[in-house]
């Protein structure tokens, strides 16, 4: 009976089995019911496919990312740069959580052409590898290995890099200390600490009325022409006679006794009472005898009787006193002063005849060894000993100017300097050739403490200055700009001997200037002294700025660094819209990408990233 069973059951089965293979429906279902494996497979591994090639690309970004950071850092031992390169590339990678990095399959490794050569390989979890799918099994492995290749030459060029900063009055508070962290920030991203074999350096140039050059301040302006000694001063030849009478009459008759005047001598009349029209003049003298004399004045172009009738009447006293010169003032003697008639000069250290101390004169009467000075110093002390003498033209150690109201004034060199006049204005023609402007500042518009640095790799020094920086002054950034182009210009090494410019290869060398301003260029010079149209609040010289407006100075210095290949980035911190400012930062760039236009301090710190991420961009080559 079980043999019945089974042999009713293998009858029913090929029966089954006869229509099933006899059905053009079943043959259908048949057909898509082994295709469907296939069909999934190639659904979801498509999907795994594109996945991979994804992670590709993102593998690819951050082990370039992770290579130009092991190149930028000073290891050169294959195990340090292994080190930061996985340390960036773990970071890099936190954003794709499906990934697993390989470490054991991770190189960062040096050759001997100074290229970061990278490997790394990652696995990829599979949609499919988990599907098992009758009657093929488990199709595919859990993970897909996908890898990735990044060569980073660790510069191709050297670097130079002039960083010109606005320290002005102006940018004070939040926006100076923004400034100061964003330079800082800038220091760090744009100097290499290894300098071989390409080296990249930075100098710092802040500027405000002027830039200061500390003691490369000579080299740069000339040495100011020094003091002479005085050996001696007066401006009488005699003792003093006493007057007893002066006539109401055309001319006025003096009476002196024993006067020891002759015709055409000068004389000082003072002390007189009763008629002191007379009193504090100079005189020339027309002798009538022993006791008596007339007077005759200048009027401004010749000698004239002085008419007394319309004078008060003659009291008593008085002193007629025989004068060196003309005019009666003091005459100095300083061998070899240097001076010429109509130029001013300063005087310090007198003893005896200190009234004459610390003021500036107009010399007239000039001699070799003597001039005099225009003010008479019948009340002052007579002079002891002692004295210096110091020239007032641009040039000398000061300045004695008349201002725009028209006083004489003086104002002492400082080792700022200005714009450069002449011919090599707008070139970087080493000072030897043409010094650059001097500097004489008010007391309201002073030098600034802060001293420039030339190139340098030494960050922590750029930054401590940085640091240090005061707020002082208005705004000459025409000047700041000059300096900054000087500072990679191998013309003026002389003055930095210990750093300087390398000469200008644009294969092999990329030099670049960053101005960053905030506000209007409203400082120019005449002679070192704030010219009549300058801007600035500061006591200014009656004559105009001796090289235009400063805005058209900046330009024609931006046309003339961009002509010798300088990459020029302008940063125009919260500056008006189309205002004058704006205007010249979009001129002065190397390009519209140059030009930065930061709205706030925190702007500042981007602008100042980008263009350090821009300079310090290492070739990357696959």
């Amino acid at each position: 009976m079980g043999r019945r069973a089974d042999s009713s059951i293998l009858d029913g089965l090929r029966t089954f089995l006869s229509r099933l293979l006899s059905d053009a429906r079943g043959n259908v279902a048949m057909l898509f019911g082994l295709s469907l494996p296939v069909l999934v497979l190639m659904t979801v591994g498509g999907v795994d496919i594109h996945r991979a090639s994804t992670v590709r690309v993102n593998l690819q970004d951050a082990l370039d990312a992770a290579t130009l950071a092991a190149a930028r850092s000073q290891y050169t031992e294959d195990e340090d740069l292994r080190e930061v390169g996985l340390r960036a590339l773990r970071a890099n990678l936190k954003a794709y959580p499906d990934i697993i990095l390989l470490e054991a399959d991770t190189t960062f490794t040096l050759n001997d052409d100074a290229v970061v050569v990278a490997r790394s390989r990652v696995n990829v979890k599979t949609l499919v590898a988990n599907i098992f799918l009758p009657p093929y099994g488990k199709f595919m492995d859990d993970y897909l290995p996908v890898g990735a290749h990044s060569e980073v030459n660790r510069s191709s060029r050297n670097l130079e890099v002039a960083l010109v900063l606005d320290i002005t009055g102006s940018m004070g508070g939040s926006r100076i200390a923004a400034m100061k962290a964003a330079a800082r920030d800038l220091v760090d991203l744009v100097v290499q600490d290894v300098q071989e074999p390409y080296y990249t350096r930075m100098s710092v140039v802040p500027y405000s009325i002027g830039v200061n050059v500390g003691s490369w301040a000579n080299g740069a302006r000339g040495t100011p022409i020094g003091a002479r000694n005085i050996s001696h001063m007066a401006w009488a030849s005699a003792t003093g006679r006493n007057i007893s009478a002066i006539t109401r009459a055309n001319p006025g008759v003096v009476t002196s006794s024993s006067h020891g005047l002759q015709t055409n001598d000068y004389v000082w009349i003072r002390n007189v009472s009763g008629m002191g029209q007379v009193n504090n003049r100079a005189y020339r003298v027309q002798r009538i005898n022993n006791s008596r004399f007339s007077l005759q004045s200048w009027n401004g172009s010749s000698w004239v009787a002085v008419n007394t009738s319309g004078y008060s009447a003659y009291a008593s006293g008085g002193e007629v006193r025989k004068c060196l010169v003309s005019d009666c003032s003091v005459q100095v003697t300083a061998p070899g002063h240097g001076l010429s008639d109509g130029e001013g000069v300063y005087i310090t250290g007198a003893n005896g005849m200190t009234q004459i101390n610390n003021t500036p004169y107009i010399v007239s009467n000039v001699t070799t060894n003597t001039y005099s000075i225009g003010v008479n110093g019948a009340e002052w002390g007579a002079h002891t000993s002692g004295g210096s003498s110091w020239c007032g033209r641009d040039g000398c150690q000061w300045r004695v100017f008349r201002n725009i109201s028209g006083n004489l004034r003086a104002h002492q060199i400082t080792t700022c300097v200005t714009e450069r006049p002449g011919a090599q204005a707008y070139t970087s023609a080493a000072p030897s050739t043409a010094y650059v402007g001097r500097n004489y500042p008010a007391t309201n518009a002073p030098c600034p403490s802060a001293v420039i640095m030339p190139l340098s790799s030494n960050k922590n020094a750029m930054k401590s200055l940085i640091s240090s920086f005061n707020v002082t002054g208005a705004t000459a950034g025409q000047i700041g700009l000059a300096w900054g182009w000087y500072t990679v210009s191998p013309s003026f090494n002389a003055l930095w001997s210990g750093n300087p410019a390398g000469v200008a290869s644009p294969n092999e060398l990329l030099k670049a200037v960053i101005l960053m301003t905030d506000g209007e260029f409203n400082t120019n010079y005449c002679t070192g002294v704030l010219a009549s149209n300058s801007g600035n609040g500061g006591e200014r010289i009656n004559c105009a700025a001796t090289n235009g407006n400063p805005f058209d100075q900046a330009e024609a210095l931006c046309d003339a660094m961009k002509a010798e290949g300088v990459i020029v980035y302008t940063v125009g911190l919260e500056l008006d819209s189309g205002g004058a400012a704006e205007d010249v930062m979009q001129y002065c760039a190397t390009s519209p990408d140059h030009v930065y236009l930061p709205a706030s301090g925190g702007d500042l710190s981007e602008a100042f990233a980008a263009i350090g991420r821009e300079l310090t961009q290492l070739r990357i080559s696959r």
